[in-house]
């Protein structure tokens, strides 16, 4: 693989990245969490053109584009840094042709941290981790988070009702969208391990949820890593923490099989999927050396080998765009302030 890279911009705190589609055109959106931050989205072959999403806003955690809305998005507002979130809100944002881009209002929701829009039965459903409850200073945990759900409306003008599924999430930090017996599925992250959570397969059904993991976990990943028809838990541990593991799934449950073996603290971006057609990896570490790192199963030795791809930037959040003749590692480098985009090819 060849991988260049291009600085978009200087963001300070850059932390959340993400990409809508509108009309065919993809354009990646990369957020600050700092108070008072910036969104912009970047187009065009080398992602060099730049246009303003908000300003002056900031504390942006995620941004998620609504199934069939053609870019229109949800995205989190007022997360500031030191979980200073209890005024966290969601808001919804579009580009109009005449207005350029443009956000009001959505979901009152204090310390969410993660959120998604998951379709099932031809319904959007609407599912959210709040970090905690309240805090009384930074490392109070005595009020855990929730996971909230809750129907999508037609119109985003009207408002949402949202309900608890799951309670008692302690440190409720992370989220994967991915499938479980071919449904589309959310998974959570918090203290007590890993939980799964289906929606609705009817309209008139219920959620399900399931919990797979036991441990600690700050972040996850799922995809088939090497090739056997299941998926690999790829895990943070514990919150922010200092341990990267991959877990193989067997008759007994989910086995430990490997353990990243560079020096790590603040372990906090996380992606697995599919890397110009190779299953990967994508790790960011936010401390220390701060490197973005790369890891893939060989099928050969049958072990995990990792490359580094940088160090420096401290990466908080990464995704992937795939192209026909490349694929984009979005990055938001929050150690030194920087958007970035990193293009692989063959």
């Amino acid at each position: 693989m060849n991988i260049i890279k291009r600085h978009l911009d200087d963001m300070e705190r850059c932390y959340c990245t993400g990409n809508v589609t509108i009309d065919g055109v993809p354009y990646v959106l990369l957020a600050s969490e700092q108070v008072g931050g910036s969104c912009y989205a970047y187009t065009g072959p080398d992602l060099s053109v730049r246009e303003t999403v908000w300003e002056g806003a900031g504390g942006t955690m995620s941004i998620i584009e609504i199934p069939g809305s053609n870019g229109q998005f949800l995205g989190i507002q007022n997360f500031f840094p030191g979980f200073q979130s209890e005024g966290a809100k969601i808001v919804w944002g579009r580009r109009d042709k005449e207005n350029g881009w443009v956000t009001r209002d959505f979901l009152s929701l204090p310390y969410v941290h993660r959120f998604d829009v998951l379709s099932s039965g031809g319904v959007n459903y609407f599912v959210a981790a709040t970090l905690c409850g309240s805090k009384k200073s930074r490392e109070d945990w005595s009020d855990p988070g929730k996971v909230y759900v809750g129907v999508m409306p037609d119109n985003l003008e009207n408002s949402m009702e949202i309900t608890p599924l799951l309670d008692d999430m302690e440190k409720n930090h992370g989220y994967w969208r991915g499938s479980m017996n071919g449904k589309s599925c959310g998974f959570f992250t918090c203290e007590s391990g890993i939980y799964a959570v289906l929606p609705p397969v009817t309209p008139d059904a219920g959620w399900t949820k399931h919990h797979l993991l036991e441990v600690p976990v700050s972040d996850a990943a799922f995809y088939d890593l090497d090739g056997d028809g299941e998926d690999e838990i790829v895990t943070i541990e514990p919150f922010h923490g200092n341990c990267v593991k991959i877990y193989h799934k067997t008759d007994k449950g989910y086995k430990g099989v490997y353990k990243y073996p560079g020096e790590c603290e603040f372990a906090h971006a996380l992606w697995a999927g599919s890397l110009r057609g190779k299953p990967t990896v994508i790790l960011g570490i936010r401390r220390m050396n701060a490197e973005l790192v790369m890891i893939q199963y060989n099928p050969m030795s049958g072990t995990y080998t990792e490359s580094i791809i940088e160090k420096g930037g401290g990466p908080s959040n990464v995704a992937v765009l795939s192209q026909k003749d490349r694929d984009v590692i979005i990055c938001a480098n929050n150690r030194n302030n920087e958007a970035a985009a990193y293009f692989v090819t063959d």
